[in-house]
């Protein structure tokens, strides 16, 4: 039979790139996310993707999920998002609740709904998509480094609370990546801000990059265990050293 795996977010960016590569891989994968015709335009291009209408915010949603499973060999939480570039002075609370809900809640609930099949597997990968921003923390980043630091955590102990259990945990943290509508979400719409923020960077990371680094981490052999992945654009060495040319 098939392997499973389940994407979270899947339904553009880095969700929709891994959900693509992990078919690409041979699994079977179950493509969760809110905008439904997106999901279902994915599967009808790629038959080996069932969509699935999920909130990760929505306990009864993940639940939902979970009960629909026959098996699952990998779980992607890539579900998350930034929210404002505020000061920690100046942040809105509510803004942060919901970076917290989605990014750290979201995998925390999906985690506890599909571990015992990770666990029935044999072989399972539990996969956290973090960030650069949960290992260093720069200004006007408060609430996503509050959460992508907690979910970073959150892996480090999931690996130590399921050692000697067959499942491997794997956090990849991406730097600058150009995704479709990270930016924009940020920047509550303005797209003009947006594309301020890679302005003269050559070759910002893609979402097939990080697609690529999932899949990659997922299907080394079942006793390879890769910790964790910081990912990079050349052009970036840092959170505060970007290269940018023409400016």
């Amino acid at each position: 039979m098939k392997k499973t795996a389940v994407v979270t977010g899947a339904s553009s960016g880095i969700g929709e790139a891994t959900a693509r590569r992990l078919a690409a891989e041979g699994y079977d994968v179950v493509a969760g996310a809110r905008r439904r015709e997106r999901l279902d335009a994915l599967a009808a291009e790629v038959p080996s993707i069932t969509p699935f209408t999920l909130d990760v915010t929505s306990q009864e949603s993940v639940d939902a999920l979970a009960a629909s499973l026959e098996r699952c060999d990998v779980l992607v939480n890539n579900a998350g998002g930034a929210l404002g570039t505020e000061s920690v002075a100046e942040g809105r609370p509510d803004e942060w609740q919901r970076m917290y809900d989605t990014n750290v809640l979201g995998t925390l609930r999906m985690t506890q709904a599909l571990l015992p099949r990770l666990v029935e597997s044999g072989d399972g990968v539990l996969v956290l998509l973090t960030s650069t921003a949960g290992l260093v923390p720069y200004e006007g980043g408060g609430g996503y480094v509050a959460a992508k630091h907690a979910q970073s955590s959150m892996a480090g102990t999931l690996r130590l609370e399921l050692v000697g259990q067959p499942v491997r945990v794997v956090e990849i943290a991406p730097g600058m990546v150009r995704s479709e509508g990270f930016a924009v979400t940020r920047f509550r719409g303005d797209e003009a801000a947006a594309a301020r923020v890679y302005e003269g960077v050559p070759d910002p990371l893609t979402s097939d990059d990080v697609a690529d680094a999932i899949a990659w981490s997922v299907t080394r052999p079942a006793h390879v265990n890769i910790d964790r992945i910081v990912i990079r654009p050349r052009a970036q060495a840092a959170q505060h050293k970007v290269h940018r040319v023409g400016g």
